[in-house]
């Protein structure tokens, strides 16, 4: 298959029904781009609001997508930026409660015991509750690479930082993981 940024550029030609790409986009994009802002933010509400701000800020600037990055990449640098607007604005500041979340839905088989699907989900939500731990900047890199399997190019993009940046983040975000990772094994909370 061609390069996704491909795909796309033959539907920015001026003209063309820009309501029929969005829709594509959003079928292609849109749960992605809701966790990614579910990630930076932390809640379901809020990720609601910067997905559909994503993608009405992609429908506006549509025809100004140069094709520097891949569409996904244009779309997450869009929603990286409503969520660090909205984590700066005043009413986060104030609004202190964070919502219970639970990111894994569905992790277990078929085969899987009872028993072992909720000593997997606990597991898991254990592993995600210690990336929320982690500084912003490595929550970020920690997610584009290993949950959404961006290249260092793509972070780096979708960041505005050099390649070098982006791997040196990485670098501390596993090295903070494990510290902590090892903290809450020691104190029995993960398996």
């Amino acid at each position: 298959m061609s390069d996704p940024s491909e795909h796309y550029l033959r539907y920015l030609a001026p003209g063309y029904d820009r309501t029929e790409v969005l829709e594509e986009l959003m079928g292609t994009y849109g749960e992605e781009v809701w966790r990614f802002a579910y990630f930076m933010t932390r809640r379901r509400d809020a990720a609601d609001d910067i997905a559909q701000e994503t993608f009405i800020a992609a429908y506006d600037g549509m025809y100004a997508y140069r094709s520097e990055s891949s569409v996904k990449s244009w779309l997450f640098g869009i929603a990286r930026n409503k969520s660090l607007h909205y984590l700066r604005s005043a009413f986060f500041r104030r609004v202190k409660a964070m919502d219970n979340y639970s990111l894994s839905r569905s992790l277990a088989g078929a085969t899987s015991s009872a028993e072992q699907v909720v000593m997997d989900r606990m597991e898991a939500g254990a592993v995600w509750a210690t990336v929320f731990k982690l500084k912003r900047k490595h929550r970020e890199v920690l997610v584009m690479a290993y949950h959404y399997e961006m290249s260092m190019a793509e972070i780096a993009a979708v960041l505005g930082v050099a390649e070098g940046t982006v791997k040196s983040r990485l670098s501390r975000a596993k090295q903070s993981m494990s510290k902590l990772l090892d903290v809450s094994r020691d104190e029995g909370e993960i398996g």
